[in-house]
């Protein structure tokens, strides 16, 4: 099969081909005839050695979203068979290899049947943010009439963690910066929408919670906005957050009592616990996308496998609103192509 390496850790550059035996499928693994992936930072902070500690070995296959279509399975696989298309986030990380070549292998637990109302490539931009969102609202209790906030209301994680708050019955505000996305946002479903460019954090609490502050606050920022986020939050109300690399001082929390969650979803993969809990959330999102309440948002710029030094160097720059999608096939983008026909294209190398 032909696959996508990097050798050693660095720029977009260091994107490689490479011919590789086509796996075999072990016990409990699925054999995935891959259509597409999506660029997730994680990906791009261990392609650069950022976060190399949770890289695979090189010669390394990155990235962990996947969608396509089951070739083959192992013993005792039982939710899955040849021809079911699927989704997932399955590797990519220390200890299992991504999934940027023609086949990938997974754990059939790590996996759910795709959505049936969107393209089967498009399901590839939804898993690693849809759990790490659907994971943040679970540890603050996100629920019906509660007032939630989100920063960064059209990202990757935000745009999802928007949809499934409201989708739990709760009143959600997002922040953005431009008009563009202010529209978008609202296109969501959110209640309201801050420029945070044009309002401060002050402001929009007291014109939207009457200045008693949010229940929860979902940050997909970190770093210097985590402050922000303590303040926006309600006296004893919770902030989640999901960019550890903060230096945070514990007063600005206990002055207001203020729980802070930490959301960290490669735990399951990297230390192979808990792995049905995403199956299952990824069933359950399924669902959702295919009754209407949750939609991905993809970038309009789309590559190829071929372009994956491209995707990766675009979803640096900062400038792609929601998910940077990358197929195997450019064939994969056009109609009307079936999700087997997606999936069964021939390599392009």
């Amino acid at each position: 099969m032909l696959a996508y390496v990097i050798h050693e850790f660095g720029g977009p550059e260091q994107f490689a081909k490479m011919d590789l035996p086509q796996p075999t499928a072990e016990p409990g693994q699925v054999l995935i005839r891959v259509a597409a992936t999506s660029v997730n930072p994680v990906d791009y902070k261990i392609r650069s050695g950022d976060a190399r500690a949770l890289g695979p070995d090189l010669p390394a296959r990155l990235h962990g979203d996947v969608s396509g279509i089951v070739h083959a399975v192992g013993e005792h696989v039982t939710r899955f068979k040849p021809g079911d298309a699927v989704y997932g986030c399955v590797g990519g990380v220390k200890g299992t290899q991504g999934v940027l070549a023609d086949f990938a292998l997974a754990n059939e637990r790590l996996l759910a049947l795709a959505p049936r109302t969107i393209p089967l490539v498009d399901a590839a931009a939804l898993p690693l943010v849809a759990i790490t969102a659907w994971e943040g609202w679970d540890k603050c209790g996100c629920g019906e009439n509660q007032r939630v906030l989100v920063h960064g209301g059209t990202g990757g994680v935000g745009h999802l963690a928007l949809q499934l708050a409201k989708a739990r019955g709760a009143q959600v505000t997002a922040t953005v910066g431009s008009d563009d996305k202010t529209a978008i946002a609202q296109n969501l479903g959110a209640d309201h929408v801050i420029n945070y460019k044009n309002e401060d954090t002050e402001a929009y609490v007291n014109r939207i919670t009457g200045g008693l502050g949010f229940d929860c606050v979902f940050d997909t920022v970190g770093g210097e906005n985590i402050p922000r986020a303590v303040a926006a939050a309600r006296l004893n109300g919770q902030v989640v957050c999901i960019q550890g690399r903060a230096e945070i001082r514990g007063e600005a929390f206990h002055a207001r009592g203020v729980s802070w969650h930490l959301v960290f979803m490669l735990i399951p993969m990297l230390h192979g616990i808990e792995q049905d809990r995403h199956g299952q959330i990824l069933t359950q999102l399924a669902a959702m996308v295919d009754d209407g309440r949750v939609r991905p948002l993809i970038d309009a710029e789309r590559f190829t496998f071929d372009q994956i030094g491209k995707a990766h160097a675009y979803a640096e720059s900062g400038r792609q609103i929601g998910k940077v999608l990358v197929v195997r096939d450019a064939r994969a983008l056009q109609d009307p192509l079936t999700a087997e026909a997606v999936a069964e294209l021939p390599s392009p190398g």
